[in-house]
């Protein structure tokens, strides 16, 4: 397995079990079936507990279940309702950031507020709230001046997106970058509530940025994973900017890029990695790791 991936814990072990728990009963399985993959996600974590990764645990679950139901996308309908949620929302939101006597920190607040919409954490959030939370608060990490001084000075950008809803903030944040070469990257396939091409285009993503496929599954980045593609324009990005804890699992320990992560703080066992607070808002290059 890649090094460059945060340190096996416990806690993320039972955090999987109620996810997956929780997504056996919106699937309707069998309850032999149920009992069945419970016996073999408990031996998958079994033969992994020495090198476990939570992203890649969950996209070997997500193939295990695959097998019981044949669906490929489970949560097909919500990722749809939630980007027509805040597609909804986007003109109003716009007209703040325009209307903001600084519209790249306005445009940035809102992108992580949609990092709150993550069904491989919470089949229930207040994307409302959050957003007026990330507006009034401090953040706990904050290299956000020196984001917006390395995206001006680069001459290639590369965002990994997260979670649909949450990718059109994301939208709203580069319409206000403005960088005129600028990767916005999603995964190669439906894992969780992570967008994909498709949901990328839906909410037109390519009207503001080259859209790519990282070419991998997992609810993360795992450069050595990718695709050649992907993996040519990771190494040619000046400045990379990573949203989600996922995205930052699998790349936090890198030392060979600039990376800049935004996301809300979802668990103590990242909250502790970085000596932050769950619940807390972090705009964090690399080295600010505590």
């Amino acid at each position: 397995m890649n090094n460059n991936k945060v340190i096996p814990d416990y806690r993320c072990f039972f955090c999987a079990t109620r996810v997956f728990g929780e997504l056996m009963e919106k699937l309707n399985i069998p309850a032999e079936d149920k009992s069945i993959f419970t016996r073999e996600m408990v031996m998958q974590y079994s033969k992994t507990w020495d090198c476990y990764f939570s992203p890649e645990f969950s996209r070997s679950l997500h193939l295990m279940l695959k097998k019981y139901t044949g669906v490929n996308d489970p949560y097909k309908n919500e990722k749809r309702e939630s980007n027509d949620f805040i597609l909804s929302k986007y003109p109003k939101l716009k007209e703040k950031v325009i209307n903001s006597p600084d519209p790249f920190n306005k445009a940035l607040r809102l992108a992580i507020s949609g990092n709150i919409m993550d069904y491989g954490v919470s089949n229930s959030f207040n994307v409302d709230q959050t957003l007026q939370k990330v507006l009034q608060s401090d953040f706990a990490i904050d290299d956000s001046i020196e984001l917006k001084e390395k995206i001006q000075k680069a001459n290639t950008v590369l965002y990994l997106g997260d979670n649909c809803g949450e990718i059109v903030f994301d939208k709203l944040f580069i319409e206000t970058i403005m960088h005129p070469n600028l990767y916005y990257a999603v995964r190669g396939d439906a894992i969780i509530n992570d967008a994909t091409l498709e949901d990328a285009r839906y909410i037109q993503m390519d009207e503001v940025a080259d859209i790519i496929s990282n070419g991998y599954d997992a609810p993360s980045t795992i450069v050595d994973k990718c695709s050649a593609e992907f993996v040519e324009i990771f190494e040619k990005a000046d400045v990379i900017i990573s949203k989600g804890q996922g995205n930052l699992e699998g790349l936090l320990e890198r030392s060979d890029k600039e990376i800049f992560f935004l996301l809300m703080i979802k668990c103590h066992v990242i909250a502790e990695k970085l000596g932050v607070k769950k619940g807390d808002f972090v705009v964090m290059k690399k080295n600010g790791i505590k």
